[in-house]
């Protein structure tokens, strides 16, 4: 049926404006939840007390994480088109110049590729980078603290739930052509 009336046609600008919004809302709806897993996941010895209203680092995590997605699903110009005009949307939202909201991308992104290296798998880089910048290696038991390694079954968990917040371009694309 959608290939009778065809896709809905969005613009760069529409589709930086729907992912910007889109990802604050899920993020700012997801951290409650994000942190309670956090703070009750029996993989700690203490509870870490991540609190429900520091979503800051991980809204970061989250955008850094997505922009790597865009390129492999836009032609060349697109892609740009749609960052750039994201930095620019988040950029003003938190009253940053565009270019130190894309120095704080950068630094995100260089930040996940270290902590996550060898691999390159963006979803496990996103739960890693969780585990490093709220600091819960403090609270793991002693064997895993000693290497300063995520307890694996805490990673395999939350590579589950930041699955939910990686932007599916496929089923996007789906819908929507960009024009």
């Amino acid at each position: 049926m959608l290939a009778l009336f065809g896709r809905k046609k969005l613009t760069d600008n529409k589709v930086s404006n729907l992912f910007v919004h889109t990802t604050i809302d899920a993020v700012e709806k997801g951290w409650p939840e994000v942190a309670g897993y956090i703070n009750d996941s029996p993989e700690f010895v203490r509870c870490p007390k991540v609190c429900s209203e520091d979503y800051g680092k991980f809204l970061m995590i989250v955008v850094a994480a997505n922009f790597n997605y865009i390129p492999n699903n836009f032609d060349e110009g697109h892609d740009r088109e749609i960052i750039n005009g994201a930095v620019a949307k988040f950029a003003e939202i938190f009253g940053l110049t565009d270019d130190e909201f894309r120095k704080k991308v950068s630094d995100y992104r260089a930040f996940l590729s270290r902590v996550n290296s060898p691999s390159k798998n963006t979803l496990y880089s996103m739960s890693r980078g969780i585990f490093h910048k709220y600091d819960l290696n403090d609270y793991q038991e002693d064997y895993f603290k000693s290497m300063n390694v995520p307890n694996p079954i805490f990673l395999k968990n939350m590579n589950d739930i930041m699955e939910n917040f990686l932007w599916d371009w496929d089923a996007f694309k789906d819908k929507y052509k960009v024009q």
